[in-house]
């Protein structure tokens, strides 16, 4: 039975080391010359990092091969492994289309073709074998000029059969450069009726207040309970959720020790501030999402009826869920038929 809903899953950061080793075999050997072996590219692939950008510039590594050609492979073991062995039922893909098109074109050329690669995703993504419903967010990103990230706000107006939202992504440090562009993109997107998300408060330089009030959903947002908790009650009121990665915090220096995520759990609940717990990057991390859900219960983070509650409001703050099916609630009622107590929230 598929059970989960994943609101944050990064399309270059999902493919798993196996798969992308195998690529590079086949297709593009100069890529993985300089190891040994698998087992030694799986360490590189996946060890920690000591900052988020240094953690960011694996994606450049997949990125470079996903092209109009190789997304439908990609994506196609990507939706395989996620209904096999994560049993998901929902999967809000996001990635930075314009990434994804020649890098000897122009800019305008490649703000062309970002068409076309939203397209294939789309319909790389219908797999009737793997029955998951699926849903792109479109990145803007905080390395792309003004322009670019605009043409992503048009695309993914543009696109409604296949895009739910539009993130901005890239690192969270730089946005403060460009903060009142960012507004105004922001307030663009809303304006065409699209839902928003983007990477915010996951590192203690990437917090900015301002952005707040333009998400619906909070990508991360860690540093809100961590460092700055008298916001919590504007999120609770705003009815946004955080999307919580927790293996991210530790492969990019976030966090030391996944158990400091306890207090961020504990104050969302007390506060009224809902939480999907997501992946971000399961290939980077080697983590599917259960395994997710069993090392927060494991490390005593989280109970297992606050998993049901963080489950649940993953796919009650799903932007492309029909929210008259929630498979997570239908097996948590056959499991447990005895009326359950509220968690207090």
């Amino acid at each position: 039975m598929a059970l989960y809903a994943e609101l944050h899953r990064h399309l270059g950061g999902s493919v798993v080391p196996r798969v992308l080793w195998r690529y590079f075999e086949r297709h593009s050997a100069d890529l993985i010359s300089r190891f040994r072996n698998y087992p030694e590219f799986e360490e590189f692939y996946t060890k920690p990092r000591n900052t988020l950008d240094e953690y960011l510039e694996l994606h450049t590594l997949v990125e470079s091969v996903q092209t109009v050609t190789t997304l439908p492979y990609f994506i196609y073991r990507l939706l395989r492994g996620a209904y096999i062995f994560e049993n998901l039922a929902y999967l809000e893909l996001r990635y930075t289309p314009y990434l994804r098109t020649p890098e000897h074109l122009s800019q305008s050329a490649r703000i062309d073709k970002m068409t076309e690669i939203v397209d294939v995703v789309g319909k790389a993504s219908q797999i009737p074998e793997y029955p998951i419903v699926t849903s792109q967010i479109l990145c803007m990103h905080s390395r792309l000029p003004y322009e670019v990230n605009r043409a992503i706000i048009d695309l993914a107006a543009q696109n409604r059969q296949y895009v739910c939202a539009v993130d901005v992504a890239g690192g969270d440090s730089y946005y403060a450069e460009r903060l009142p562009e960012w507004i105004e993109l922001y307030q663009y997107a809303l304006s065409l009726g699209l839902n928003t998300t983007g990477h915010l408060y996951e590192t203690t330089s990437g917090c900015y207040p301002e952005l707040l009030p333009y998400l619906m959903r909070i990508g991360h947002g860690i540093q809100i309970p961590l460092m700055y908790p008298e916001l919590l009650p504007d999120v609770a009121r705003r009815n946004q959720c955080l999307e919580i990665c927790p293996t991210t915090y530790l492969k990019t220096g976030a966090l030391q020790d996944i158990r400091q995520l306890k207090s961020v759990f504990e104050q969302c609940f007390q506060a009224g501030v809902d939480i999907a717990i997501c992946t971000d990057n399961a290939g980077l991390h080697n983590v599917r999402l259960p395994f997710e859900y069993e090392n927060l219960l494991t490390h005593d983070i989280i109970s297992f009826s606050q998993l049901q509650a963080c489950q649940d409001a993953a796919f009650r703050h799903a932007f492309a869920w029909p929210h008259s099916q929630r498979p997570a609630s239908l097996l948590h009622g056959l499991l447990n038929p005895q009326p359950q107590t509220t968690l207090a929230r």
